[in-house]
């Protein structure tokens, strides 16, 4: 292990904090003693996720059951907010309606397509659907 004589603190791995040094130190911070930064540098923990890690497993507050913070916001903030989401949605908006009125003009022009392969070569190709209803569910229907 390497240590520094300027921080006073030595390089670890992982493997090197034992139960009771990562308890200690979840109740340092717990107290107010230290904050997360200032173990971190105090003990020479490399990892920035490690401690936030132990005070998850080993600290008394009940993370699973965390509620979210949330600041309540002055009704100018709000205002701004709604503006931009209104802003928003009028663009989205524009180009619902842009590619509505894009297929359409595909349609027709899909349309017309058909219409001139149907006269050209002389054949069908769309298929002719009936009103009518079958023969089958016409006896389905009688029966009732």
């Amino acid at each position: 292990m390497k240590t520094s004589e300027n921080s006073g603190y030595r390089k670890r791995t992982q493997k090197d904090y034992s139960l009771s040094f990562k308890l200690q130190l979840i109740q340092e911070i717990e107290q107010g003693v230290l904050t997360k930064s200032e173990a971190k540098t105090k003990y020479g923990i490399q990892g920035d996720s490690t401690v936030r890690k132990w005070l998850q497993k080993y600290g008394n507050f009940d993370w699973e059951n965390q509620a979210p913070i949330t600041m309540s916001k002055t009704p100018e903030q709000r205002i701004l907010e709604l503006e931009a989401k209104v802003k928003l949605l009028e663009k989205q908006k524009a180009r619902a309606e842009h590619l509505a009125e894009r297929a359409d003009k595909k349609a027709i022009i899909f349309d017309m397509l058909v219409d001139l392969a149907e006269k050209e070569y002389q054949i069908d190709i769309r298929k002719n659907y009936t009103p009518d209803l079958s023969t089958s569910s016409k006896k389905s229907t009688e029966k009732q």
